[in-house]
C-alpha cells in the first residue's frame, strides 16, 4: 500500500475552531493509523485578514489536543513561485489562456445568462483569442467542452459533475497571485498528500480541482467530504449555541482528551463504543465508518466526558494540567509536585481543571491568609460551636504523630465523650479549617496541610467568633 499522508490546512485569520479541530483530527488519525504522515499547512494567501497571533494559536491548540506534524510547517505565502510557474506549464501546454474581460465583463456575462434561464457563468470568449499577458488580465483553465468529473468520495461516494456545471475558473488573478484552486492543487500534490479530508463546505472545489490535477497529469488523491457540525437544534453550529474555539475550552478547563473523545464521536463511530484512548483511536480509526450525515455537538455530553478523564487522569499528568490553573488563582509557586498529593481531596467534586484550581486554595492557603465565607462563620461558629473547635484543638496538639489517621481518631474519640453526634461538630470544624461548609474528608483536610497549619486555622477561627 502507498504511504498514507493527509494534511490540515487552515487560514490563520481566527482561532482554531471545533469543525477545523475535528478535520484535523481526522487527517492526524488516518496517517497514524496506516503509518503515513500528517502535514500542516498555513493557508495564509489572505494577507488582509491573515494574523500571526491567529498562527500560533492554531499550532498552540494543535499542540494541545496532542495532534502532532511531520516535516516542516509551511506556508502559502512563501510558496508563490511554486504556484506560478505550474500556471506557466498549463498556459505552455494550452490547458490555460490568458483573459482580458474584467470583472464588470463576466457579471454581465452571467446577468445575461441568468435572464436567458442560462447557467451564470463565463462564456469563454478569450478561449481562442491567442492573448498574452497583460495589465488587468488574468489566466483561465481551459476547461473540457463536455464530459463529467467523477470521483469516490470517502464519505459521500460516487460524485459526478457535468462540465457544464462548470466555467474556465481563474488560475492566476490580475495581481499576479494564484487563486485558493490553483495553490491547493500544487501544494498537495507537492507534498504528496495522498488522502484530502474535509469540511463538506468543499465539495464544489473538488471537481475544479481536479479538473486542474487532470490538466497538470498529476495523479488524483483521495477525497473524503465530512458533513458540518450541528447545534442541538440541527443548526450549523454557531457562537448563540456556545460554540467556542479550541484555546477557549482549554482556557474554561477541558481536559484535550475530552474534547478529542468529543469530537470524533461527530461523524465516526465504532460500534457503540463511546470511551477511547488515544492509542484506541489511532488502532481503529481506518477511514471508514465516517457518516454522511451531519452530527450535533452535544455540550453535556462534553461536560461528562471531561468530568470523567479528569478522574481518569493520572496524578502527575492531571497535576500538570491543573498547575496554570492554580498560578491564576495566586499560586504561582505551586508546581505540579506540590499538587499532585492534593489532588485525591478534590477529583471527585471537581468537573473541569477550573473548578479544581479553585478549590485547591484552602488547603494550599497558609492559616492567615485563609478566606472565610461570612455566611458559614454565622451558621457553624456559634458558642458551641467554638466550644468543639477548642476541644478538638487542645486533643489535636497532643497527639504524638500526627496523620490523617490520629486525626480520625480524634475527632471520633471527642465525639464519643461528649455524647454528641458528628453533625455538631463536624460543621464548625468544617468551616475553622477551610473556611466553608462543604469539601473533603476532615482528616483528609488536616493531613494535607499539616499539624501547625492545623492548629494555627482553628486558633485563627476560634478568634473571628468572638
Amino acid at each position: 500500500m502507498t504511504k498514507v499522508v493527509t494534511r490540515f490546512a487552515p487560514s490563520p485569520t481566527g482561532h482554531l475552531h471545533i469543525g477545523g479541530a475535528r478535520t484535523a483530527l481526522f487527517c492526524w488519525l488516518l496517517a497514524r493509523h496506516y503509518g503515513g504522515e500528517f502535514r500542516l499547512r498555513i493557508e495564509d494567501t489572505d494577507t488582509e485578514r491573515s494574523r500571526q497571533e491567529y498562527t500560533d494559536s492554531i499550532l498552540a491548540s494543535m499542540r494541545w489536543l496532542g495532534l502532532d506534524w511531520d516535516g516542516e510547517l509551511s506556508y502559502q505565502s512563501r510558496r508563490t513561485d511554486l504556484y506560478n510557474a505550474a500556471v506557466d506549464r498549463l498556459l505552455e501546454t494550452g490547458h490555460a489562456y490568458w483573459c482580458s474581460c474584467t470583472p464588470e465583463d463576466v457579471e454581465a456575462m452571467r446577468e445575461k445568462a441568468r435572464s436567458e434561464g442560462g447557467k451564470p457563468r463565463y462564456d469563454g470568449r478569450c478561449r481562442e483569442k491567442g492573448l498574452g499577458p497583460g495589465p488587468g488580465r488574468v489566466v483561465r483553465l481551459k476547461a473540457p467542452a463536455e464530459g463529467r468529473v467523477v470521483f469516490e468520495d470517502m464519505v459521500k461516494g460516487h460524485i459526478a459533475v457535468d462540465v457544464s456545471e462548470l466555467d474556465d475558473m481563474i488560475l492566476r488573478r490580475s495581481d499576479g497571485m494564484p487563486t485558493y484552486n490553483m495553490a491547493v492543487v500544487v501544494d498537495d500534490h507537492d507534498m504528496g498528500i495522498t488522502h484530502v479530508l474535509r469540511g463538506d463546505d468543499h465539495v464544489p472545489n473538488t471537481p475544479k480541482q481536479i479538473l486542474i490535477y487532470q490538466a497538470l497529469g498529476w495523479e488524483l488523491p483521495v477525497f473524503g467530504h465530512v458533513p458540518m457540525i450541528l447545534g442541538p437544534d440541527r443548526q450549523k453550529l454557531s457562537k448563540r449555541h456556545g460554540a467556542r474555539a479550541v484555546v477557549e475550552y482549554q482556557s474554561e478547563g477541558l481536559l484535550p482528551h475530552a474534547l478529542v473523545n468529543c469530537l470524533v464521536r461527530l461523524g465516526w463511530s465504532h460500534g457503540d463504543k463511546e470511551l477511547f484512548t488515544m492509542r484506541e483511536l489511532v488502532e481503529l480509526f481506518d477511514g471508514h465508518n465516517l457518516n454522511s450525515s451531519a452530527a450535533a455537538f452535544d455540550f453535556e455530553k462534553l461536560a461528562w466526558l471531561n468530568a470523567h478523564y479528569l478522574r481518569e487522569t493520572p496524578d502527575a499528568e492531571l497535576a500538570a494540567l491543573v498547575a496554570p490553573f492554580v498560578a491564576k488563582e495566586g499560586f504561582p509557586q505551586a508546581t505540579a509536585a506540590v499538587i499532585e498529593p492534593l489532588l485525591p481531596l478534590f477529583r471527585e467534586r471537581a468537573s473541569n481543571l477550573v473548578e479544581l484550581a479553585r478549590a485547591l486554595p484552602m488547603v494550599l492557603n497558609h492559616a492567615d491568609s485563609l478566606e472565610y465565607d461570612p455566611a458559614a462563620v454565622a451558621k457553624a461558629l456559634t458558642a458551641e460551636g467554638r466550644t468543639h473547635v477548642a476541644g478538638v484543638r487542645e486533643l489535636l496538639a497532643a497527639v504524638a504523630e500526627f496523620s490523617r489517621e490520629s486525626a480520625e481518631r480524634v475527632i471520633h474519640d471527642y465525639v464519643e465523650s461528649k455524647g454528641i453526634k458528628f453533625k455538631q461538630i463536624g460543621p464548625p470544624l468544617r468551616v475553622a479549617l477551610t473556611g466553608r461548609l462543604g469539601g473533603p474528608g476532615l482528616p483528609d483536610v488536616m493531613a494535607a496541610i499539616g499539624r501547625e497549619d492545623t492548629l494555627a486555622r482553628l486558633d485563627r477561627a476560634f478568634g473571628l467568633s468572638e
